[in-house]
């Protein structure tokens, strides 16, 4: 008869020669805890391990496997590359498609195991594996984000102060807080002394908000000269140097693993959602999928092109190539469907310009863009 003891030891036995037969491990990741799901070369879980973030680390020295498979989320990047460095090979998926394997209740464990059942699915194309330097330049258009915003509530929140007072503030942010700046300096104006010395020390802030992004931008205007990929999209009109800064974080400038240019488009949610069943199909609206703000950049570049395009010709100046194809679509629609359809095009016009690695033929002056700061402070 088998003793406990010795069944014990067989399970623990066993338990070992499963885990040096197992080539993929899905992880959960969190900020503190990691769930990992172990499965064989038949994709059955054989393992589960709860680990903290000193233990996540041991096991991987201490264990062989040939795939590691993850969410796209916060810190997975990172974790990619640790985990390249150790020769492991690492998948990481989309986090929104992930969600359709998760079966009944959502715990850790399940999410891990839906991880292993997505990465069996060949219509998933796994996210690649950001590098450090892109991450960073990620990091400083974020930032700058940030300080955008902070400006902005600072100057809504003086126009709100002002208005309570009866004093009314004209549209635009510079010439918005050049006027708050006169009202605060006039002594004789309606504003109570209780609030003056404060208000003026959130123009203040306003001013040091506006000098540290112009040096953000000067920043990245120094990083667009010695990349390749971002002067060649500068070239491109509609353009600038945030949306080419900001694309090449986002691609680091290779786009072959997109299929094609529609692919690339659709990758910024610049592409119409499909309402098809049997022989109807309706096209509606964009599908605003992906990077929110590359997608804002290029709709901004385009409105850009296509202002810039209509003071041409009021001015009796012709224009030609991609302008002309945009007043043209303006026509047959109205401003806002102009606007999607052409930085649908400036997408596509990236990806062509980025897999030949040649600028756009009609270049503009690619300098004048490099030199651009949203907020010039005086000498």
């Amino acid at each position: 008869m088998r003793t406990g003891l010795h069944w014990r030891g067989d399970q623990v036995f066993k338990r070992k020669e499963s885990e040096m037969n197992a080539t993929t491990v899905a992880v959960d990741l969190a900020k503190s805890v990691f769930q990992l799901a172990v499965a064989d070369k038949h994709w059955r879980v054989i393992d589960t391990q709860r680990l903290t973030r000193t233990q996540f680390e041991r096991w991987f020295a201490n264990h062989d496997v040939g795939l590691v498979v993850m969410e796209s989320c916060g810190s997975a990047h990172h974790w990619a590359r640790w985990l390249n460095g150790l020769g492991i090979d690492v998948k990481l998926l989309p986090a929104q498609y992930i969600r359709a394997y998760v079966k009944r209740n959502k715990t850790d464990a399940v999410d891990a195991a839906a991880l292993l059942e997505a990465a069996r699915s060949s219509d998933i194309r796994p996210v690649r594996i950001k590098s450090v330097e892109q991450q960073a330049l990620q990091g400083l258009h974020r930032i700058r984000s940030l300080w955008m915003g902070t400006r902005t509530s600072r100057i809504n929140a003086l126009r709100g102060f002002c208005r309570e007072f009866g004093i009314a503030i004209p549209v635009g942010a510079r010439t918005g807080i050049e006027a708050i700046s006169r009202v605060l300096a006039d002594p004789r104006s309606a504003v109570p002394d209780m609030i003056r010395g404060t208000a003026r020390l959130l123009i203040e802030e306003i001013r040091l908000l506006e000098a540290r992004i112009a040096q953000l931008e000067r920043e990245l205007a120094e990083i667009a000269r010695h990349s390749p990929a971002c002067t060649t999209l500068l070239s491109i009109p509609g353009i600038g140097l945030l949306t080419a800064t900001a694309m090449v974080a986002a691609t680091s400038g290779d786009v072959s693993h997109f299929k094609d240019a529609r692919h690339f488009a659709s990758w910024f949610g610049l592409t119409p959602r499909e309402y098809s069943s049997g022989s109807s199909r309706y096209l509606g609206r964009i599908s605003k999928k992906g990077d929110r703000y590359l997608r804002m950049l290029l709709t901004h570049g385009a409105r850009s092109v296509l202002r810039a395009a209509a003071v041409a010709v009021n001015a009796g100046r012709q224009v030609c190539g991609i302008r002309q194809w945009a007043l043209a679509v303006q026509q047959r629609t109205h401003h806002n469907k102009a606007a999607c359809a052409l930085a649908n095009k400036l997408a596509r016009i990236c990806y062509a310009t980025l897999r030949d690695h040649a600028p756009f033929a009609e270049s503009e002056r690619i300098s004048k863009k490099l030199n651009r700061e949203s907020f010039a402070m005086p000498a």
